[in-house]
């Protein structure tokens, strides 16, 4: 007991040095549980949306950009797919499409452009106000929602894709219509609106006033033509689109078979490797994904052995030049009777005291952020690809 307390007596007066080694010491208990639980919290978050996603179909090319920016909607993007991908799907009766165009963004937030049949898929529902109904209506993931601080019936606007390009994309001010509750998935960081409404930031519909005046000829009338950066009641009857709609640009086509032998059949019929459409389970490609995460697990497991032994090293070594500094002190107590064996419980004291002090510090730490593992492997998935 006598050790405990002249221990934790140099420890409180040397508090400035007592410090430095207590944090260096939770830092070192915490990075390897922290890092562990990160991996294991991004390879659930994968896995689980990858399974709940049945089959994605999309232009021929890397699978993995199709499945990330179909099931996960990030920045990479793969060539865009047509209209027609989904059509064949409910022409051949298999399963229910759901086409999505993920090609734009606001204010940083990913523009998911599908239909209704998305929600019902994926079990969404609004916590406020309704589903997209209109041209120009907008859902809020919940994350996006408590970014932006939005509330039903706010504009959000989209990011312009070039603003030297008059003829291509250009931002339009969408109404919130409705807003997700939390579920964990990067749909509570997208932006879900019709597709008809991506394709009119695409350019591809748009909408003008009826500028014809009397006397007016339709060359001077079409030099007025104005298309608009909003969808309002007013105009909303003048959007109309250019072109056959089997044609229209779409990211992928997520495909929620009727039955196992109808995902084998829709499966079959996108094995060649000629064909300009592919179709991809993204639980697949995800398992490898993951194969390869677990991989650098190790690696970083090997890292963090080393760097711990390199660290108590140092620890262990302030520790001792602290000691040495005391030489006098040491000196001292020999005079008074202490032996040897004193000696060293006191010194073991301290080390004991200091890492119960890191102990202490680390826990909290280790639990405050795995409390945020979730939302964290969500935002590292969202930013690494």
């Amino acid at each position: 007991m006598n050790a405990l307390y002249l221990a934790l007596a140099n420890l409180r007066f040397h508090w400035a040095r007592t410090l430095i080694l207590v944090v260096a010491a939770a830092l070192v208990m915490a990075v390897p549980v922290l890092t562990r639980a990160l991996l294991a919290q991004g390879e659930a978050s994968l896995t689980a949306r990858a399974e709940a996603t049945p089959l994605l179909l999309g232009t021929r090319g890397s699978r993995l950009d199709l499945v990330m920016a179909g099931a996960y909607f990030t920045d990479d993007l793969p060539e865009p797919t047509t209209m027609a991908t989904s059509e064949a799907i409910w022409d051949g009766g298999l399963g229910i499409p759901v086409p999505l165009h993920t090609a734009f963004t606001a204010d940083g937030n990913r523009i998911v452009g599908t239909t209704l049949d998305y929600f019902d898929l994926r079990d969404l529902a609004p916590v406020e106000g309704r589903p997209f109904a209109l041209l120009g209506e907008a859902v809020l993931g919940a994350a996006v929602a408590a970014r932006l601080d939005a509330s039903i019936g706010d504009t959000v606007l989209s990011d312009p894709e070039n603003l030297f390009d008059l003829d291509g994309a250009y931002p339009l001010e969408m109404t919130i219509a409705g807003i997700l509750g939390p579920t964990g998935t990067p749909d509570d960081d997208a932006i879900f609106v019709d597709i008809k409404t991506a394709w009119v930031i695409q350019g591809i519909g748009h909408g003008h006033d009826d500028i014809i005046a009397e006397g007016e000829d339709m060359a001077a009338a079409a030099a007025r033509v104005v298309q608009f950066a909003r969808i309002t009641e007013d105009n909303i009857d003048s959007f109309h689109f250019h072109g056959a709609p089997a044609g229209y640009p779409v990211t992928a086509v997520m495909v929620a078979p009727y039955d196992a032998r109808s995902a084998t059949i829709l499966r079959g019929r996108y094995l060649d490797a000629e064909g300009p459409v592919q179709a991809v389970v993204p639980a697949d490609v995800i398992d490898a994904l993951v194969a390869r995460l677990l991989r650098i697990a190790s690696l970083i497991d090997a890292v963090t052995v080393v760097v711990g032994v390199a660290a108590g090293l140092a620890l262990g070594l302030a520790l001792f030049l602290s000691w040495r500094l005391r030489a006098p002190e040491m000196r001292t107590a020999f005079a008074l009777g202490a032996g040897r064996g004193t000696i060293a419980r006191l010194a073991l004291a301290e080390v004991a005291l200091v890492l119960v002090g890191a102990a202490l510090l680390a826990l909290p730490l280790v639990i405050a952020l795995q409390s945020q593992a979730p939302t964290i492997a969500s935002r590292l998935i969202a930013l690494g690809s």
